[in-house]
């Protein structure tokens, strides 16, 4: 790969690209992207500052109607995050107990207010934000290609520190860095690692002298033990690291060919695969009244690549795939294989969509929240539930295949637990997934570095994540190793096609 890009705007195309951009990926919507609702009662004036770390104070101008308009200062509830709203205007201050810097998001407000007081923003090369009053001193604002809202809270003024020059030395840089991970990263425990040890360790080794490269090496071995495909730091277009967990082999076009080879052999011959959205979404219908439909991103699905877009094309791939005559009556499929095993991620609510295609009754398909305390990481925001609605019209209510591999990372793996709640449940086989859920909340360092890390969690109905290890598979199989390329052999797709013809066990939770 050869653009860290983000995960959900100036998305690189191809399938291969994806995959990467997903494993090094950060949200233009740096502030905003990775934070959902409360679960603590509303804190105000010094007190919430001092939980921000931030002591002094500058005073926004107010409008006449400032009691019951959006102007003003609001902080999110977690990350820190502050949000302006200022005449016609929206933009987001990335914060910590040390810090603040001017975040990426900068909106322009479309139209007239809207219902109930609305505001919609639209942002440069991202979706559009929409904030809407919730009461007294509260407000919720939402993404248009994100799962879940947001908790505003008004605070009475925006720090001192937001409105003065951020020093960039190395040891600034360095402390602003290992703060922003000490007060949102979830994972620590789970991961063994212990993250004030590594600041000791670390920080004496950075001084004003410190040069670009050993900088750069530092948080590099700071952050490579979490193996988490959701953390990287980039320096320029040439010069990042993300990390991964251990055994994945990014894809490459040579690779990416061979796998494709190895699926239509085992599709067999005669098939056709007929594709959409931009070649990310394909369908091919198999002998004994079985599909497949292969899902290889939630993202670039136009030339323009706008989520607007992406959502009209995938609806119009949906309704050539889901057609009555598949759905209902003699002919329709008595099994059908979903293929997520090349899906490197992109918009959560594309998964959803394509799910109510798959049931005709609602279900709990998550349940989303955030860390939401700087010094508890095992405090966090008040889940969120994501609910699949049926479809209004032919939706597929048979058996399912899931098809899974370490290749299937971040949207790719919420669209693979939004299936468990359905009924009958999909049977996965092939490999646990990457083992990365959360929006990646992306940071900008003093320094003109950039870097990211989750802080999320997506629930199951029981309260499990997958962070980590992944989602495991039912029925284990090789996936796109090396001596089943080699082959063209694909182990997951011939045994998901056995199964389905022998009318293939629900798959128990």
């Amino acid at each position: 790969m050869n653009d860290p890009g983000t995960r959900r705007s100036h998305r690189p195309r191809g399938a291969a690209t994806l995959l990467l951009t997903a494993l090094t990926a950060t949200a233009v919507l740096a502030a905003t992207t990775a934070c959902a609702g409360p679960d603590r009662a509303e804190r105000s004036g010094a007190e919430g500052r001092a939980a921000a770390g931030h002591p002094a104070r500058v005073r926004p101008a107010r409008t006449p109607a400032d009691s019951g308009s959006l102007q003003g200062v609001w902080r999110m509830d977690g990350y820190g995050t502050l949000v302006t709203l200022s005449g016609r205007s929206l933009r987001t201050y990335e914060t910590t107990g040390i810090s603040c810097l001017p975040g990426s998001v900068t909106g322009t407000r479309a139209g007239a207010p809207g219902a109930h007081g609305s505001l919609r923003f639209t942002v440069p090369d991202s979706a559009p934000i929409t904030v809407v009053p919730a009461g007294a001193g509260r407000a919720r604002l939402t993404i248009e290609d994100n799962v879940g809202r947001r908790t505003l809270h008004r605070t009475d003024a925006l720090p001192a520190r937001c409105t003065r020059r951020t020093p960039r030395d190395p040891r600034t840089v360095f402390d602003i860095f290992w703060q922003t991970y000490a007060e949102n990263y979830p994972f620590f425990r789970a991961k063994k690692i212990d993250w004030a040890a590594v600041r000791d360790r670390f920080r004496p080794q950075i001084t004003a002298k410190t040069t670009e490269d050993e900088l750069f090496a530092v948080f590099r071995k700071m952050i490579e033990p979490l193996h988490d495909a959701h953390t990287r730091v980039v320096v320029s277009k040439d010069k990042w690291f993300a990390g991964m967990r251990p055994g994945t082999v990014l894809p490459t076009p040579t690779s990416t060919a061979r796998i494709d080879k190895a699926i239509a052999a085992n599709l067999g011959p005669g098939v056709t695969r007929h594709q959409w959205a931009n070649g990310m979404l394909s369908y091919a219908d198999l002998p004994g009244r079985l599909g497949y439909f292969r899902v290889t991103s939630f993202a670039h699905y136009t030339k323009k690549g706008d989520y607007a877009g992406d959502l009209a094309a995938l609806d119009r791939a949906l309704d050539s795939v889901f057609t009555k005559a598949r759905t209902q009556g003699p002919a329709s499929l008595r099994g059908l294989i979903i293929d997520v095993r090349l899906n490197g991620g992109g918009a959560d609510p594309l998964g959803l969509r394509i799910a109510s295609r798959l049931t005709g009754r609602p279900y709990l398909a998550y349940r989303k929240r955030a860390r939401n305390d700087p010094h508890d990481p095992a405090r966090f925001t008040t889940p969120q539930p994501s609910r699949i609605h049926p479809h209004r019209g032919p939706v597929y209510t048979g058996p399912i295949a899931v098809l899974t591999g370490r290749l299937t990372v971040s949207a790719g793996e919420t669209f693979t637990q939004a299936l468990m709640g359905r009924s009958p449940a999909p049977l996965r086989i092939g490999e646990n997934t990457q083992g990365v859920f959360s929006d990646v909340l992306g940071r900008a360092l003093p320094n003109g570095w950039s870097f990211g890390l989750p802080n999320e969690e997506f629930l199951t109905a029981d309260g499990r994540t997958f962070d980590g290890p992944g989602i495991p598979p039912a029925v284990r199989t090789p996936v796109f190793t090396d001596d089943e390329l080699s082959a063209r052999r694909d182990s997951a797709l011939t045994r998901a096609r056995e199964l389905l013809a022998d009318g293939a066990p629900e798959e128990h939770h």
